[in-house]
């Protein structure tokens, strides 16, 4: 096998600095599902509203997302197609974030949700502009099959410290000895995260080498040919969905990350009131631990393993040991949720983090190996597109996890104002959904990718054929010059 390897090596500094865009791209979205029961917790939203907060938002993103992948593949820039965006994006989203957490328990909850819906659209339009060409950049990193692999798992590595540190924010907010209040904390720290986040999200932007694309045969970007471009969109939608393993990919992700996303949402609840009859302050770090140690177990256990097995045994077979790994601890979730012995949870850690730990390391390299498959057909390179589509299916589902959760809120009853004891039905209600429908998710891509059929071999192939399209090019343009 050795002589078929194509070296394609990227250096550190590149990794690390991709890496750290990782890092703001995951901070956000983990520290914002910490904010978030603020809203329901402290301030009283609905169930509705925290329903409408989650979809709306997500869907008007997952609008622009294609638009913005079309825009960042076709830039003429002397800075390349994807810096400036990454830039302007950070930006926005730190700023957004800010506003967007701006909000007091005086005013009525009717003022206070439209003016986090508002915000939220403002966030999630800088998400856009930052995520759609960040993405496509760790794509075009390297062409080598393995390398793609580890510049992924670099990026993740340092992207999972977000999810770290983001829990240990249940400790602060909820603490009478560093906020009065719940709601004074999210407008106190969201300016804390916000500002170093901001500056992580433009650091692949000043620190990532890009060659100029002023002379390359794009397309033009123009007001006037708004109506072609979403048209030109909509064909390279069509024609990325119609190679069968990009559908796989992206099936397999919206089961697994929407499953896991619904139920995250609710761990606050399910942890507090499951284990501690609804008394936030005598879960102490407890809370916290949960997302912080799972997140610990992926940066230290999970992301190295997938690496090996990745390379051992190829993309897809990592894929599924992984995964299966993470239905064992789902159910092991279920038995050690034990009231008065949380510590307990602990032994499911290790189990649960191979699934949504393992899923981005994996299918991000999965990506890149499929657009090569796109060129070989279309004779395009087409990042910007392909990673607009994947996270157009990870924030779909997003949108409707977040849905889900207050549709789960409400279908089990479950009223935040109550201990357990008046309300056990619904809290283990709350319970049994934590644990079996990310299983139930999971068992779903796991079927999907059976038959997903992109080995290192097929990968060389596709890419050796590459190298002769454009060797074979480059001497007939020789040859007229």
């Amino acid at each position: 096998m050795s002589n078929l390897k194509k070296s394609s090596k990227v250096p550190m500094g590149q990794k690390i600095a991709f890496g750290i865009g990782m890092f703001a791209n995951q901070m956000f979205p983990a520290i914002l599902g910490i904010f978030m029961v603020v809203l329901v917790e402290d301030l009283k939203f609905t169930g509705l509203m925290w329903g409408m907060i989650y979809l709306f938002p997500r869907l008007f993103d997952a609008i622009t997302d294609p638009l913005m992948g079309f825009i960042s593949d076709n830039t003429k820039s002397r800075w390349g197609r994807r810096r400036i965006y990454v830039l302007i994006g950070g930006i926005v989203m730190g700023i957004s974030y800010v506003f967007m957490w701006q909000i007091f328990k005086e005013n009525t909850v009717q003022y206070n949700f439209w003016y986090f819906f508002f915000w939220s659209i403002i966030f999630y339009l800088g998400l856009t502009l930052f995520s759609v060409p960040y993405v496509a950049m760790g794509y075009e990193m390297s062409d080598d099959f393995h390398e793609r692999t580890n510049i992924m798992a670099v990026a993740q590595w340092i992207g999972q410290w977000a999810w770290v540190i983001a829990p240990l924010f249940w400790i602060i907010m909820y603490d009478p000895e560093w906020f009065p209040s719940a709601d004074v904390a999210a407008r106190e720290l969201a300016i804390w995260v916000a500002i170093p986040c901001a500056f992580c999200a433009i650091v692949p932007a000043l620190f990532i080498k890009s060659e100029s694309t002023l002379d390359k045969d794009y397309e033009t970007l123009s007001l006037s040919n708004v109506g072609g471009s979403l048209k030109k969109i909509l064909t390279s939608f069509k024609e990325a969905f119609k190679i069968k393993e990009f559908r796989k990919l992206c099936g397999a992700t919206f089961f697994i990350y929407n499953a896991f996303m619904a139920v995250s949402s609710i761990t606050f609840f399910v942890i507090v009131y499951k284990l501690f009859n609804g008394d936030a302050g005598a879960a102490g770090i407890w809370v916290a631990l949960f997302g912080a140690l799972g997140a610990i177990g992926t940066t230290f256990i999970v992301i190295p393993v997938v690496t090996r097995l990745s390379k051992s045994f190829g993309k897809k077979k990592a894929f599924m040991i992984c995964q299966g790994i993470s239905i064992f601890g789902y159910i092991m979730l279920y038995f050690v949720f034990i009231p008065g012995k949380p510590w307990m949870y602990i032994f499911a850690l290790p189990f649960f983090s191979f699934g949504i730990g393992s899923l981005f390391t994996i299918m991000m390299s999965m990506t890149a190996d499929v657009i090569d498959i796109d060129e070989l057909n279309s004779g395009k390179r087409r990042e910007g597109i392909f990673g607009a589509i994947y996270w157009w299916m990870v924030k779909v589902g997003y949108a409707i996890a977040g849905a889900l959760s207050g549709v789960i809120i409400w279908l089990v009853g479950f009223n935040s104002d109550l201990p357990t004891l008046d309300q056990q039905g619904a809290v283990d209600g709350l319970h049994a959904f934590f644990c079996f429908f990310p299983t139930i998710g999971t068992i779903a891509a796991m079927y999907i990718m059976r038959d997903y059929d992109v080995s290192e071999e097929r990968a060389f192939e596709i890419r050796s054929e590459l190298e002769r399209r454009k060797l074979e090019k480059n001497n007939i343009t020789t040859k007229k010059i």
